[in-house]
């Protein structure tokens, strides 16, 4: 059987603040003292599944042809779309060629386990996403009463399958603070082993609150997209030069 991997990313936006009741509201900022912690706690608010929502997916499927080399089969981003209520997703193309599809954060968390649950042996690639993105969809998923089609946080921290997380695997699993093992963000991998980084084109994730109220959902495809992109890209290098 071929091989076949699915990259995945996903970017996420702060609920609004009046959406939280006066006890989440209070528990959410006690101890909190001057203007700039509860400033930086309500940013932080996108960080978590119960205080945060899912505004991106991004996805591309890759497998090795019949000439052993990679093909992406497909790639697209599913995105929300502020006070978007409607019960079917819009389609379009995006400037880079790529396929968006806009729905509901339900209908683009229900359309993720759906392609999860075509694509059965499709090992998945993702950076950080065993501690950020599998837990944040899940959790999400059961805030909407969705069932997914994958338990993707089987395993324990140090051996689960059918995930290749690069942010563990360039870390040896260690991931410590200091040190040849010291964790980096993602720029600064992708920078390092000289890939074009996602922030690149001058976006990174602490704008993407800020650019979903603004209505523009086709950078945040693009740039999440980029974010795959460079994943992929990332992915290869450690395939061919440090797994064993």
């Amino acid at each position: 059987m071929a091989q076949q991997f699915l990259v995945f990313d996903i970017e996420t936006t702060a609920n609004n603040w009046d959406s939280f009741s006066d006890s989440q509201q209070e528990y959410l900022l006690r101890g909190l003292k001057s203007d700039e912690e509860i400033e930086k706690r309500k940013w932080e608010l996108a960080l978590t599944p119960f205080t945060g929502s899912v505004v991106c997916i991004g996805m591309m499927l890759i497998h090795k042809n019949d000439q052993n080399e990679w093909e992406v089969i497909n790639r697209a981003a599913f995105s929300t779309k502020q006070n978007y209520d409607g019960d079917e997703r819009l389609e379009s193309t995006l400037p880079n060629g790529d396929k968006l599809y806009i729905g509901t954060e339900e209908k683009i968390i229900e359309d993720f386990w759906k392609i999860l649950n075509k694509y059965p042996t499709s090992q998945l690639v993702s950076f950080n996403g065993r501690n950020f993105d599998c837990p944040f969809l899940m959790l999400r998923s059961a805030v909407y009463k969705i069932r997914p089609s994958r338990n993707i946080m089987s395993g324990t921290k140090f051996n689960y399958h059918s995930h290749i997380d690069l942010a563990d695997e360039l870390t040896f699993f260690a991931g410590f603070g200091f040190g040849a093992t010291k964790r980096f963000n993602f720029d600064f991998y992708a920078r390092a082993f000289g890939i074009t980084s996602p922030k690149s084109e001058g976006v990174d994730g602490s704008m993407v609150s800020e650019l979903y109220y603004d209505d523009q959902v086709e950078v945040i495809a693009e740039y999440c997209l980029r974010d795959v992109t460079a994943t992929w890209e990332l992915f290869k290098i450690w395939n061919n030069y440090l797994r064993f």
